[in-house]
């Protein structure tokens, strides 16, 4: 057990040396003052990007890296042209996806440096501990912008060849049968490990045809692909996924899919509209280990000799007096 005193020690030396740019030295009206900004849209800024706020305008807790984010998302072209609404909102899209990527990062940094400590035993200092923690962390930022670069490069692919906020869109919905019940009864590891088992088996199926993960929610994925046979050997490929788990986690629970075809609106990396509420609402109603396809997505496939489909009475579920559904059968061979 590392001792909390050396572990906080390490992690505030950290912190200030390699995240913060430096000590904190500046008010948010000082900061309000040097990036050019009003101090009430410094503060909207900084809560949108989910941060605590400052107790008031005169507490010291900002740094000159704070000073040159505000005055570079306040250069932002297509930002500051838009009003104060969509800059916020631009400002809390950042800030939700960067908070869920920092919560798992400093998992890994904590790990690194209470191992770190107990393995350095009296021979460790708390600077030899920091810089080896800032390595780690230049580590995770170089592989971070790989990462979204090459993000970057795909997402705009996909805005140019669709000229619009809205797209025809394959937008599907993945979930576990019986998760809330099976992680009642889970130790917090093999709850872990089917988590992992599960969305590595999802995300790979649905990368390897085409498509792209919209975001995991808990026990759920929403994805999306550009066209529906794409879509469609994401989820019969999904299924094959989740039998090839079950063999090694004896928990896996099977999966339910939902996709819908149609016009979507894109807004800070999400995805909008009837067609994602028609998605959502098919998973919900289809049965474990079966994919349902809606009409405009069964429409799109019946050119497709490669995939069976089986017709169904139309479902009554939430928002829907009648909704049309179709079973996706796998191929047959």
């Amino acid at each position: 057990m590392v001792e909390s005193g050396g572990l906080n020690e390490v992690v505030d030396a950290t912190i200030e040396q390699s995240l913060l740019g430096g000590p904190r030295r500046y008010t948010r009206a000082q900061v309000a003052e040097l990036s050019g900004v009003s101090v009430e849209r410094a503060r909207k800024l900084w809560v949108a990007l989910g941060f605590t706020a400052a107790a008031n305008d005169d507490e010291v807790a900002f740094t000159d890296a704070d000073i040159a984010a505000v005055r570079t998302f306040a250069s932002l072209g297509p930002v500051t042209e838009a009003d104060e609404k969509s800059q916020i909102a631009a400002a809390r899209t950042l800030g939700q996806a960067m908070a869920r990527l920092a919560e798992w990062q400093a998992d890994l940094i904590t790990r690194e440096i209470e191992s770190r400590i107990t393995a350095g035993g009296g021979d460790s200092t708390p600077e030899l501990n920091v810089n080896a923690v800032a390595r780690t962390i230049d580590t995770l930022t170089e592989l971070q912008e790989y990462a979204w670069q090459r993000h970057l490069a795909a997402s705009l692919v996909r805005s140019i060849e669709s000229g619009s906020t809205t797209r025809q869109l394959l937008v599907g919905f993945a979930d576990m049968v019986g998760y809330t019940r099976l992680s009642r009864h889970l130790e917090s590891t093999e709850l872990t490990n089917l988590l992992e088992a599960f969305e590595t088996a999802l995300t790979e199926a649905i990368t390897t045809h085409g498509g792209w993960v919209i975001k995991n929610v808990g026990d759920e994925v929403m994805f999306a692909a550009a066209s529906v046979d794409e879509g469609a050997r994401i989820a019969l490929s999904m299924n094959t996924a989740i039998a090839k788990a079950a063999q090694t986690i004896p928990d896996m629970p099977q999966i339910r899919v939902g996709l819908a075809y149609g016009e979507v609106l894109t807004r800070f990396g999400d995805l909008y509209g009837t067609v994602v509420n028609v998605a959502a609402r098919l998973t919900g109603v289809a049965r474990p280990g079966t994919v349902l396809l809606d009409d405009g997505a069964a429409a799109a496939l019946t050119s497709h000799r490669e995939f069976t489909l089986r017709h169904l009475r139309g479902v009554r579920v939430k928002g829907f007096s009648r909704l049309g559904s179709h079973v996706l059968r796998p191929p047959k061979h």
